[in-house]
């Protein structure tokens, strides 16, 4: 594997920070009754989104799920825009019309699809058109563990598979299907063994640990780049709260269960790394998190002060197949 640079650790490390920190203040606000929508928080989770982004460059391509709000500040999302979404406000990066199902054309992201798992075969639709553009781009594809028992996988993985197509298939995959446990809808017990249907590698890797993210996605990016087809990651990880926040997590899963993950925290054994082997110092990793902090708080500011979209943009932003009324 190679040896990730560091810099690039430094850049994931507050990559996770930041993004850890922006949904614990989104819940904040959420019990404040700020947030009309809901939130699907990735705590717990924030390695895997934050490793492999780190190897995309500004013109590839990132299709993150509705648990995805990592990918957005790897890409270098605004704070104030994304909070602003939420509060539902006109100055939110989807003009506070989309709430958790935001875009970011931007920064290449390709939006949240509202249906688990359709997110795939539009990857390699992208991927494809790329591929005929001849464009040396790649498409770092995320989903969950419950996408995979979905037709649109097998699709859009299948499709990626016969055309040599350049995406990084993701799957985060954090032990529940919403609230069904993965024992309980495969008897896999390794789920980038799926990958073997398509005669694609497969590979699974600890996904709180983004040392090792790190290192198999950059391998995996500047493979599909250098037209090596399509490859599945699977990176075994935890969220800490339930499905959304309508879910307290409490009737499928043990206490115990949660804390012992917690014992494996991501943010934490890359910290603790960074400083043993110098590459932060204490106050360094304070700074992150002072910066971080004063940033949320002008974002709240941004987002209460700013006013709500008018009733004339309601139709605006919409599109429609032909034919249709």
């Amino acid at each position: 594997m190679p040896e990730i640079e560091n810099a690039k650790l430094r850049e994931i490390y507050t990559t996770m920070v930041r993004t850890r920190a922006f949904e614990e203040r989104l819940i904040a606000e959420y019990h404040k009754g700020n947030i009309p929508g809901f939130i699907h928080s990735a705590i717990g989770q924030e390695a895997i989104t934050a490793a492999v982004c780190a190897f995309l460059r500004e013109d590839d391509y990132a299709y993150p799920t509705h648990r995805g709000h990592g990918v957005y500040f790897a890409r270098g999302a605004r704070f104030d825009r994304m909070m602003a979404e939420f509060f539902a406000k006109e100055t939110g990066c989807s003009k506070g019309k989309g709430g958790l199902h935001l875009a970011a054309a931007e920064l290449n992201i390709l939006g949240v699809n509202g249906i688990v798992g359709d997110n795939i075969p539009i990857s390699s639709g992208v991927a494809l058109g790329c591929k005929m553009q001849q464009l040396d781009r790649v498409v770092a594809c995320f989903f969950g563990d419950g996408a995979t028992n979905s037709g649109a996988f097998h699709e859009g993985v299948g499709l990626a598979a016969i055309w040599e197509l350049p995406v990084v298939f993701v799957c985060e995959n954090n032990q529940y299907q919403q609230s069904t446990p993965i024992k309980n809808y495969t008897k896999l017990k390794d789920l980038s063994e799926r990958a073997k249907a398509y005669g694609i590698p497969g590979v699974t890797v600890d996904g709180n640990d983004a040392v090792a993210v790190a290192e198999v996605a950059s391998q995996a990016i500047e493979n599909a780049r250098g037209g090596s087809g399509p490859i599945l990651i699977v990176g075994n990880t935890y969220r800490y709260y339930g499905h959304h926040m309508g879910d307290p997590g409490t009737s499928y899963r043990t206490k115990e269960e949660v804390e012992e993950w917690k014992k494996r925290d991501a943010i934490a054994r890359l910290r603790s790394h960074l400083l043993q082997k110098k590459i932060l110092t204490a106050s360094e990793v304070e700074e992150i998190q002072t910066v971080t902090e004063r940033e949320l708080d002008e974002a709240v500011r941004f987002a209460t002060e700013s006013a709500e979209p008018g009733i004339e943009e309601a139709l605006k932003d919409n599109y429609y197949t032909a034919g249709e009324r």
